[in-house]
């Protein structure tokens, strides 16, 4: 198989898959390595933000996910027994940001993403672990022990994408200094399942230590989501939905209706840990860190994939076509665009998830009259606080100058400040 040229993606998640499509786009011979066995995806639901939509927009895959919009109305945050504390309505906030939220299953994207990738590309049952990570004047090199007939081996890559997820052994071979992710304090579980007989508004509801989301999908099932305050590895003494139920069995509708219409074994639980510690770049040598490898974070702002998303994106505006590529110049772009983008929304997921995770009761009542008081001024002051994240624009390629002009310094819309959006370049006339 031809070796030049050729970028090599461990990790078939959300981000490794974008950047699949995103390299291959731009003219790289791409490999895909993932190490179980199939594609099928290990979640339930995924919320993508106007963010993630204008990045699949590089790869023209951005209106695929808008026409999975479910939410058209009114949502909010709501108390366990069901009062409203704040409303936000979804014209609104795609009129703030430039589009809808879209809440689909991850293996509707999976098979969006997939769709866009030629047959080949994917080898699974492959683990792959960088030996070399090149420089300027040598390749990268990766041992892989394949499940398959053809056993052990090893091969070169002018650029290796390491998206294996939160527990990164790429990220330990890069950076074996870096304390790695930490325990939140929290553990989660996820569901999808078919919608209650009542209809119910969009919403997350915070209790005392705990948290419950119900959002609806466009095939007509709800994605349910629920974080408690835990001991790391902690399982329940039965199983997942007698939990869930001793824990939210006595909230609001529909989170009683959600609970009796799932099997124990359709439960996802996992304990939630991030990377609070930034790491000193995104790459070395020829090797990229991207997604939950790079950055992972809390989910209480919904932006882990969709930071996924704008790293595959990102990589590949600064990798440009595979003969054009010097690793050193384009990878050192990518962490000057990334890190300061992705440190802040970790740092800013943390916060938030404190406050959703409060247990006292004096903090929880004060929680709830902060909520209320914000939400008297009206949705824009909610969606303030997304401000930055979900209107993040990703970056666009230099267009020749017409004759007789000469480029504009380029404004910066942020790739370099707090927010990290994307670049814009312009033209202006000769004088």
């Amino acid at each position: 198989m031809e070796q030049q040229h050729r970028a090599v993606i461990v990790g078939a998640g959300i981000g490794g898959l974008t950047a699949a499509v995103a390299l291959h786009r731009r003219g790289w011979q791409v490999t895909l390595l993932e190490r179980a066995t199939g594609l099928a995806p290990v979640g339930a639901g995924i919320a993508l933000a106007p963010n993630a939509q204008r990045a699949l927009d590089v790869i023209d895959l951005g209106h695929r996910v808008r026409e999975l919009s479910a939410w058209q109305g009114d949502g909010g945050m709501r108390t366990p027994g069901g009062r409203w504390l704040s409303r936000t309505d979804a014209k609104a906030a795609a009129a703030r940001f430039g589009g809808p939220l879209v809440l689909l299953h991850r293996a509707t994207l999976v098979d969006i993403l997939t769709s866009a990738l030629p047959e080949g590309i994917v080898r699974t049952g492959v683990t792959a672990a960088v030996t070399d990570p090149g420089d300027d004047h040598r390749p990268a090199r990766l041992a892989l022990s394949d499940a398959g007939a053809t056993g052990r081996g090893e091969i070169e890559a002018e650029l290796v994408v390491a998206a294996d997820g939160i527990h990164s052994e790429t990220r330990r071979t890069l950076f074996p200094g870096h304390p790695g992710p930490r325990y939140s304090g929290s553990t989660s579980w996820r569901v999808v399942v078919p919608a209650p007989a009542r209809p119910f508004a969009p919403h997350e509801t915070w209790g005392a230590g705990r948290l419950w989301g119900s959002q609806p999908l466009k095939d007509g099932r709800v994605y349910a989501y629920a974080m408690a305050v835990a001991p790391a590895g902690a399982h329940a003494p039965d199983d997942e939905r007698a939990e869930l139920l001793r824990l939210f069995g006595d909230w609001h509708h529909p989170v009683p209706e959600i609970l009796a219409g799932v099997a124990p074994d359709r439960i996802l639980r996992h304990d939630v840990h991030h990377l609070p510690d930034p790491l000193p770049a995104f790459h070395r040598g020829r090797v990229a860190l991207l997604g939950d490898a790079a950055h992972a974070m809390m989910p209480s702002l919904g932006q882990g994939g969709n930071q996924a998303v704008e790293d595959a994106v990102v990589l590949a505006h600064h990798a440009r076509t595979a003969p054009d590529f010097v690793p050193g110049r384009a990878l050192a772009a990518y962490t000057a665009d990334r890190l300061p983008r992705t440190t802040a929304i970790v740092r800013k997921a943390a916060r938030t998830g404190a406050i959703t995770m409060l247990s006292a009761r004096p903090a929880v009542a004060l929680r709830a009259a902060a909520v209320g008081a914000v939400s008297r001024f009206g949705p824009g002051l909610a969606l303030r606080g997304f401000d930055g994240i979900c209107d993040w624009n990703p970056p666009v390629d230099p267009v020749p100058p017409r004759p007789g002009t000469r480029p504009a310094p380029r404004k910066l819309t942020g790739a370099n400040g707090p927010y990290g959006q994307g670049r814009r370049t312009t033209t202006r006339e000769t004088p």
